[in-house]
Parts: C-alpha cells; structure tokens; sequence
C-alpha cells in the first residue's frame, strides 16, 4: 500500500514538474513523436476502413482512401441500399450514385450528392485521422501554455487551440496521456462561454502505415454529455 501511494506521489510531481516547464508546442510535438515517429503522416497513402455507429440509424461503412501526395481522396459507403462514391482529385470532383453520375434534386439533397459536401468529408477525415500531426499545419496557433486536467477521473495534460479565420472558428482542447503523451481525448467549441460543441473519447489504437491512429472514437455533446456514436477503424475490408 505504501509503495503504490509512494509510486502515486512521484507521478503527481512529475507531472506537475512537465507543466512547469513544458509548452503547448512542445506538447504536442512529444505527442506526433509519439503517434508518427518516422514522418510517415506527410506522404500518408493509404485505406481506412471505417464503420459508424450511431443510436439512432444502422452503421454506416465507409471505404476511405487518402494518398496526401497526389491530392487524392476517394469515399465509398451504403446509405439506405445505395452506393455512394465521393472522389477529389486535386480539386477535380467527381460523384456517383449508384454508379451513375447523373441523380434526381431529390437524391441529390437528401444524400447530399455535392462537391461541397465531398470537399467537407475529405477535410473532415484528413484532420480527425491525421491528428496530432495536422496541429502543425498553417494558421493553427498553438496556446503556450498548457493545462492540467482530470476528465472523466482521469489526468492530462491538455493544450488549447484556436485557428486564423480563413482556417476555422472552433476552439479545440487536446488531451495528452502526461506520460506517454498519447493523444486521448479532444474537444470543441463553437462558442465556449455557451458550453456548445462536443468531446471525443479515443480508445484502443491501430497502426497503419507506421502511424498510431486511435481505433475508436466515441462522441458526445459537451452540455449534457449525451453519446452521438462511436466510429470504429478497422485495417482490413472486413471489420
């Protein structure tokens, strides 16, 4: 009992002795050392099998291909029976339904059949998938000092981000295992002071392509905490 008080004690003042000392880059630096030892993130070419579950629809699969290189992104994935495909290259778009390239207004909005919507799916992936890493992307500012945290009856060290105008609005907070610096939770908002947006809770990890990426993502609302759903990463085509 006394060695396991002993051993709780010195974390406490190691951790405390890292936040004295410690900046929301270089934090987040130990973290992307932690996740992309070897750099692999800036020429990540690669598939991500992703199933979404949700408590109030069936799971939705979705087959993602990224090569960052070449300025490619495919989405495949079923909605309602049909087959939708998304594909960007460069910035050349490209939509099928059903393996057709024509659909009614109808489907069209319903399914959201748009290049706009193909455009915010690849951002959406590219940033959730490539973090930590894409914190050092431009007009990310990074808070230079970093916090203490418990959520959820756990520690962390924690740094706030905010983003230039043209890049985003939302204020983001990461949260670091305060050993391993293994990113662990994030967390938006819209508008803080409102208690609006949501937090993420990461469990397990998957290495692809030499890059630690966490393999479930749980979502919830940060005013009540009620749970949105979990997105699952899988390596093969088969979950």
């Amino acid at each position: 009992m006394f060695k396991k008080i002993l051993f709780l004690v010195l974390l406490l003042s190691y951790i405390i002795s890292l936040g004295q000392d410690m900046s929301g880059e270089k934090l987040i630096d130990k973290s992307i050392q932690y996740h992309d030892p070897n750099n692999n993130w800036v020429k990540f070419s690669g598939e991500l099998k992703i199933t979404m579950e949700t408590p109030s629809r069936n799971p939705i699969i979705s087959s993602v291909f990224i090569d960052l290189q070449k300025e490619y992104f495919r989405n495949q994935y079923e909605s309602d029976s049909n087959l939708i495909f998304q594909v960007l290259d460069k910035e050349v778009c490209s939509i099928l339904f059903n393996g057709k390239a024509e659909f009614s207004p109808e489907e069209e909005k319903k399914y959201r059949l748009t290049c706009n919507q193909a455009k915010r799916t690849r951002d959406y992936y590219t940033y959730l998938f490539g973090l930590p890493m894409k914190l050092k992307d431009p007009g990310t500012l990074i808070n230079p000092k970093i916090e203490k945290r418990s959520f959820r009856g756990k520690e962390y060290l924690v740094a706030q981000v905010n983003y230039k105008k043209e890049v985003g609005n939302d204020r983001w907070y990461f949260y670091f295992d305060p050993i391993t610096y293994a990113m662990k939770v994030y967390q938006f908002y819209h508008e803080e002071s409102k208690n609006d947006g949501e937090y993420i809770l990461l469990a397990e990890e998957i290495v692809i392509n030499g890059i630690k990426m966490p393999k479930n993502r749980a979502w919830y609302y940060n005013k009540d905490d009620k749970y949105l759903g979990t997105d699952f990463l899988f390596k093969n085509s088969k979950p």
